[in-house]
């Protein structure tokens, strides 16, 4: 029987080896980058960036998927679900830190069922109106809600979302009653502002900024603490009447649970460094995002600040998810 534990003995190591190789051969194929808000929005932008590099770099093809619906849940349902060999990713945004609170249940565990890998940028959101609209300032919009409550509404990217939170925020610190109406993306909300269907928009610089530049819309005021640097002259929401007001958002790249360590550590070098090439950070700085591009650790790190940050302002508030 000697033999016969030598074949078997010789096979396991042949498998192994094989596992091996193929780890270390990452990517021998196409890798999937899910996006889960519809085409033109910061999140698709931001994706279709990076896996343009990404592609280059490994010589692989890199495609991106949109894959829409429920605060980005649909989309990561699916990730969670697929292989963790890191042929399958998807690029979560602040909401996926945010959707425990938001959801009675959903369908995956938001940190034993993911690897995080690297936080690729952050940005501000902007309060937003269509260039022609009488509300010239901050000051005027407040006026206007405190006068007429809740004849005002803001557009936003979806329940949960860091629009959507940056539009309750100002609500609930200037104690005024503005409606919510919610989008599947930050991009149709944009378009309905455009089309005059909505008075008031909250939206990221990136998927604002060319209709900014267009002069189709007219920027109030930034939501972080400190102004955009590809926005100089937009005040930020501190300074045009709410003191103390500071919120952002942020992408990220995230893989299944049970991802092999020389993948994980494969695709967060690949996915840093692609951040920080000329190209890729050069155009995110265009947007008016901050290139990051960190490591695994301090990204899930981010994740769960969010996630301990926001849980009593969602709960206090009431916000639900959809």
């Amino acid at each position: 029987m000697t033999w016969i534990r030598m074949l078997i003995l010789t096979l396991a190591l042949a498998a192994i080896g094989g596992v091996a190789t193929a780890q270390d051969d990452f990517p021998s194929k196409s890798v999937h980058i899910y996006v889960p808000f519809p085409p033109g929005g910061a999140v698709d932008i931001v994706g279709r960036t990076l896996g343009d590099e990404l592609s280059k770099r490994w010589g692989q093809t890199v495609v991106i998927e949109n894959r829409p619906g429920a605060g980005g849940t649909i989309a990561t349902q699916a990730l969670a679900k697929a292989p963790a060999d890191g042929y399958t990713l998807i690029i979560i945004a602040t909401g996926h830190a945010l959707n425990p609170h938001l959801y009675d249940k959903l369908p995956y565990d938001t940190f034993a069922d993911f690897t995080p890998i690297s936080l690729i940028g952050s940005s501000t959101n902007l309060f937003l109106v269509k260039a022609d609209s009488p509300i010239n300032t901050l000051a005027d919009l407040l006026a206007m809600a405190r006068s007429q409550p809740g004849k005002l509404s803001f557009g936003h990217a979806g329940n949960g979302t860091s629009s959507h939170l940056a539009g309750e925020l100002v609500k609930y610190m200037a104690k005024v009653d503005m409606g919510s109406v919610p989008y599947r993306g930050g991009a149709p909300a944009l378009n309905d502002l455009i089309g005059g269907h909505i008075p008031l928009s909250v939206n990221n610089v990136p998927e604002a900024k060319a209709q900014l530049d267009a002069g189709a819309v007219r920027a109030l005021g930034v939501t972080t603490a400190t102004r955009s640097p590809v926005l100089p002259s937009v005040p930020t929401v501190a300074e045009a009447g709410l003191p103390g007001y500071d919120t952002g958002l942020w992408w990220g790249v995230v893989a299944p649970a049970g991802l092999p360590p020389t993948v994980k550590a494969k695709l967060e070098r690949s996915i840093a460094e692609a951040v920080k090439a000329p190209g890729v950070s050069q155009r995110l700085l265009g947007l008016g995002a901050a290139p990051v591009g960190s490591t695994s650790d301090d990204f899930a790190a981010l994740i769960r600040a969010e996630y301990d940050k926001w849980g009593p302002v969602i709960k206090a508030a009431g916000i639900h998810g959809e």
